[in-house]
């Protein structure tokens, strides 16, 4: 603003033009697009070349600061990234979820609500964006992919989603993970019975479909709404206290060995037993008082968030004999 008002009025005493030819002389001098005409006097001649370094000095000062907030940027998206791959790399007992869409951010907003740590994989620009919205940690690749899979811990998971849109792409995804983890647990979905079929055969441990899923769970909301309302209330972490826990007894466990009645564990955790289920697959729903809880079994309880982890604590190897 100073040059262009001291170059107007500069213009207009040297060289006696109007106010408009003048702010014209001095517009196309400082933006360095050519002289109007050369300016007669040596005073005017100084004053062109006093704009035009003016404008010079202001053109360099816009760029460098153009360059300074783009390198600001691309500084930050990168200690962002870098920042991103460290916790990562920190990951332990995570689950991988490969495929962002509906299912898997559904798959998500669970994890997030039970506090379990997860990634997530996929390729979609529709799906990283909106992870980088909903600050969730993830990684650009494919699930199918040995190399994007180690760079997610696949060593170190607890757990892998195949819940890509694609059947074939699930079905790579569950292939590759099985490949590398053998004791991995997979969860994949699947559009219709056969992808499912062939995905148990690739080595998924359950299939989903989620079309099924949703006409029995209306069925059931039809015919049994309460029954359906509580399970609903205690299978989902994002509700009410109470919901439903497994625990695996380990081996070391000092409980392991002792009968449901020995450990009182509703009157010492408040949580209550609703089923065992043994390392042959089987299930012992409500179990009898007396049923003996051993090594490789899985308590499945019911309870607050507080006794659960009461539970969880009687059951840890940690933990002090009954």
């Amino acid at each position: 603003m100073c040059v262009f008002a001291a170059g107007t009025a500069g213009f207009a005493r040297l060289l006696h033009e109007s106010w408009n030819d003048a702010f014209y002389r001095t517009a196309v001098t400082a933006t360095l697009t050519g002289l109007d005409s050369t300016p007669r006097g040596t005073g005017a001649e100084l004053l062109t070349i006093g704009i035009a370094l003016a404008g010079v000095a202001i053109f360099g000062y816009l760029v460098a600061g153009a360059l300074d907030a783009i390198a600001h940027e691309v500084a930050g998206e990168t200690r962002k990234n870098r920042r991103r791959m460290r916790m990562i790399h920190a990951l332990e007992d995570h689950f991988i979820i490969c495929g962002y869409g509906r299912v898997g951010r559904r798959a998500a907003e669970e994890f997030d609500a039970s506090g379990q740590p997860y990634v997530v994989l996929d390729f979609s620009p529709d799906a990283i964006a909106a992870a980088k919205e909903r600050d969730t940690l993830f990684l650009e690749g494919r699930g199918s992919e040995d190399e994007d899979l180690e760079q997610a811990g696949i060593d170190r998971a607890k757990g892998l989603l195949a819940s890509a849109d694609s059947d074939a792409e699930n079905l790579y995804i569950t292939l590759s993970a099985r490949a590398r983890r053998g004791d991995l647990t997979i969860v994949a979905r699947a559009s219709d019975a056969e992808a499912e079929r062939k995905l148990l055969l690739a080595g998924a441990d359950r299939v989903v479909r989620p079309y099924s899923a949703a006409g029995v769970e209306m069925a059931k909301l039809a015919l049994k709404p309460q029954v359906a309302a509580f399970l609903e209330l205690v299978s989902t972490h994002a509700g009410p206290d109470l919901r439903f826990e497994e625990i695996e007894v380990r081996s070391g466990c000092p409980q392991a060995g002792k009968t449901i009645r020995q450990l009182a564990i509703r009157r010492t955790t408040g949580a209550v037993v609703i089923a065992l289920r043994k390392p042959d697959g089987t299930f012992d729903i409500t179990p009898n008082p007396d049923e003996q809880i051993e090594v490789g079994d899985v308590v499945i309880a019911i309870g607050t968030e507080p006794e659960l982890q009461a539970l969880e604590e009687m059951f840890s190897t940690r933990a002090v004999g009954v």
